[in-house]
């Protein structure tokens, strides 16, 4: 149960940095933070105390198998979240070589 609550901590200071913090930088960080909390949510759910892996041969069964379900969640939701984290750097790159900084309260003529 302690590991949920840590997750939803790690959550929770990522939330934090998203919504509260002026520099785009920070914001790339709280986001990435928020998606490797939520990642840990994913593999905390399809966890088996003393599970093993979830390959099956043809005279055995196993009763405690680890829920494959989820790592393949997070495999795809890294892959997604590399991707969007690029994007956000890209779009941050072009802020900063039209505007001269990074503040987002300091760039008010965004034009699209």
């Amino acid at each position: 149960m302690i590991e949920y609550i840590l997750c939803f901590i790690l959550f929770c200071i990522g939330l934090y940095c998203v919504l509260r913090k002026r520099n785009i930088i920070k914001i790339v960080i709280g986001l990435g933070i928020v998606e490797y909390a939520v990642n840990l949510f994913f593999v905390l759910i399809g966890f088996r105390m003393h599970g093993r892996a979830p390959i099956l041969a043809k005279d055995q069964t196993i009763s405690n198998m680890v829920d494959p379900l989820p790592q393949a969640l997070v495999l795809t939701s890294i892959v997604i979240g590399l991707a969007v984290t690029a994007l956000i750097v890209a779009i941050a790159i072009r802020l900063y070589e039209k505007y001269g900084t990074f503040d987002i309260t300091k760039i008010r003529r965004l034009r699209g």
